[in-house]
């Protein structure tokens, strides 16, 4: 019998991948998770509820300054989170992936525990099958990337140490 939460993505997940979802989710929902990340010192996240979230902390590729973004994750059963750059399928990659790109040792809170972490991405040859993963937890959600039209680059993050806290 399907866990709550399964039962709970199986309903949303067709809905968040409507027009009218995306173009509120994109304007609404991450200020709103910046908000309760900083209120509870990242223990709380509203996409929490319905999927494993995490905050990632990075460096502006172009910047320099410090960047948080919330994100859906899934772990890999190895004690690393794979995160997907799909952006609710916008046509530019979201900017946290280039951060990456450019600075691959970002740290990331989940739960309020914050760790170090190692990003690398997902080789072409890997796709398929972390796919098949993601999907796993958020059912279709490759069509994201489909409806982009663009390739979303995949990271999985390997945690370096905890940082105390």
């Amino acid at each position: 019998m399907p866990r709550a939460a399964d039962a709970l993505r199986a309903i949303v997940a067709p809905i968040t991948r409507t027009g009218w979802f995306r173009r509120f989710a994109t304007t609404v929902l991450p200020p709103f998770e910046r908000f309760l990340a900083r209120v509870s010192n990242g223990r709380v996240q509203f996409s929490a509820f319905i999927v494993p979230s995490l905050i990632l902390h990075t460096i502006g590729a172009r910047s320099g300054e410090p960047r948080d973004a919330p994100l859906m994750y899934t772990a890999d059963g190895r004690g690393r989170a794979i995160v997907a750059g799909t952006n609710w399928a916008g046509a530019k990659h979201p900017a946290w992936t280039a951060n990456l790109l450019a600075h691959p040792d970002a740290e990331i809170t989940v739960r309020g525990r914050r760790m170090a972490v190692h990003a690398t991405l997902v080789p072409d040859a890997e796709r398929d099958a972390i796919w098949a993963i993601l999907e796993a937890q958020w059912p279709d959600y490759r069509e994201y990337e489909r409806d982009s039209g663009r390739t979303a680059r995949i990271f999985v993050l390997q945690p370096t140490r905890i940082i105390p806290g």
